[in-house]
């Protein structure tokens, strides 16, 4: 796989109609899913993509535990109840973590300035930044799902203290590990759809200064 910048000619065209329905306007969050699989290499596609999205100072402080078969088991009790169907059912579910010394990889991914780790050396702003920077590579995951013709259903509403403890804590891998949000990845079908919910208007939610 290439990873070769687009030329500016390129980069700078917007996407077609096509492409902008299947990113953004014709997508939707699923709640029922087809029994066709999501392999492992799709997975490992899906991460390829998402990690070129932007964080601050490149720090990448998201952790992706990818559950499947009897493993998403582990999960069910720390579920709420209107989460449990649509997990089960769904082919994979994405528990998007973040690692809490996301600061110790710095020197490794911000090499001109080794010293930005210490930016992150307190407890506030390694919570700050983890937070904030692993949401936004959760964001890019399901951007990325979409583009390689996945459909999600990312959620909240679970224990995220007993997930912590059942998948991280005490792992030499992931021991540091928090979890922020769950998203389920598969093949969705439409039988729990319902009409697209409104949006806010531009004049409503943003405002251009000049």
């Amino acid at each position: 796989m290439s990873n070769a910048p687009l030329a500016l000619a390129d980069r700078h065209n917007p996407l077609d109609d096509h492409a902008l329905d299947q990113l953004f306007r014709g997508a939707r969050t699923f709640y029922s899913w087809t029994d066709r699989d999501v392999s492992d290499t799709t997975l490992k596609a899906l991460y390829e993509l998402l990690q070129y999205g932007p964080t601050s100072a490149n720090q990448s402080p998201a952790r992706f535990l990818f559950l499947k078969g009897d493993a998403k088991a582990r999960l069910r009790p720390h579920l709420i109840e209107s989460n449990v169907e649509k997990t089960m059912t769904a082919p994979v579910t994405v528990v998007l973590a973040w690692d809490w010394n996301f600061h110790d990889k710095v020197p490794e991914l911000f090499p001109h300035n080794p010293e930005a780790r210490d930016w992150f050396a307190s407890d506030e702003a390694r919570f700050e930044n983890g937070f904030r920077n692993s949401s936004l590579q959760g964001a890019y995951l399901i951007l990325a799902a979409r583009a390689l013709g996945l459909d999600s259903g990312a959620m909240s509403g679970f224990d995220k203290a007993g997930v912590d403890e059942t998948f991280f804590k005490g792992d030499e891998k992931m021991g540091a590990w928090r979890s922020n949000f769950l998203i389920n990845l598969g093949y969705g079908t439409e039988d729990k759809l319902f009409p697209r919910l409104p949006k806010l208007g531009f004049d409503t939610a943003a405002s251009i200064l000049s």
